[in-house]
């Protein structure tokens, strides 16, 4: 589904601020896959996904999506079939604008020119949505998104997009800003919905708990390189402790490596 060739991302290039930020990955991103990235800050994890939503293009590479060379696509055109939810739950809604029009414009998000009417079917349609919510909002849709709270918002960020049928999501920390309670809330739903609608998913965590009890595949960066891609039985009888362990172990056979090269 998602191929990225050789991608990277070097910021500020030729300049005392050059960043690599993204150096020379290849991933394979299969339909139906739920992958969890993990890894520290400034790992590349967010730049991974902007490089994949088209958000920023990339310094080398390709991006190849269903086939087809996006790489040069920018972000409004990939909106149409990849859906992406960030650690702010108030980057996803707009605040003066109603539920029901939140929910309007990203059911029409990649269907330029075509004609969608916010009618008394299409209300229904939302307001039957809203109810898997379990929050009340069904009963809100004239409401200003202002009007609610973090976790709720996040919620129906995560509808409205899922309900948009996309080919791929990118959560990029979705529930980080949450507090417990709703983070909970948020994460089940999530879970609920990647299962009832058979959704493509990459998401990024700094649990490493959540990134080991959920998805297929694991995925850990570091310093803008993929350093470990786990999956099946090994996934499964991953631990924390062992997690830590195969990251010591990979960062100390690195620095061997560059002691070597550094002597000859």
């Amino acid at each position: 589904m998602i191929k990225l060739v050789n991608i990277s991302k070097v910021f500020s290039p030729g300049t005392v601020n050059e960043n690599a930020a993204i150096r020379n990955v290849d991933l394979v991103v299969h339909e139906g896959d739920f992958i969890t990235i993990i890894g520290s800050n400034g790992a590349g994890k967010t730049t991974l996904f902007n490089l994949i939503s088209g958000n920023m293009l990339p310094t080398e590479g390709q991006v190849l999506i269903n086939g087809r060379d996006v790489t040069k696509e920018h972000e409004y055109k990939r909106a149409r079939y990849i859906g992406r939810i960030f650690q702010d739950p108030l980057l996803g809604t707009a605040s003066n604008m109603t539920l029901e029009d939140n929910m309007m414009i990203t059911h029409r998000k990649g269907h330029k020119g075509l004609r969608i009417s916010l009618n008394n079917a299409m209300r229904e349609f939302f307001r039957e949505k809203l109810t898997s919510l379990e929050m009340g909002l069904e009963h809100r849709l004239k409401d200003n998104v202002g009007l609610l709270s973090g976790g709720q918002r996040q919620a129906l960020t995560l509808l409205t997009m899922v309900i948009s049928h996309p080919e791929l999501i990118l959560l990029d920390e979705h529930t980080a800003a949450l507090d417990p309670r709703n983070a909970k809330v948020v994460l089940e739903l999530t879970m609920r919905f990647i299962k009832d609608y058979g959704l493509t998913t990459m998401m990024i965590t700094h649990n490493m708990n959540h990134a080991i009890q959920y998805g297929n595949r694991l995925l850990m960066m570091d310093k803008g390189e993929i350093i470990l891609d786990i999956s099946g039985a090994e996934k499964q009888a991953l631990t924390v402790e062992k997690l830590v362990d195969k990251f010591h172990d990979i960062r100390k056979r690195t620095l061997e490596s560059d002691e070597v090269m550094l002597s000859t």
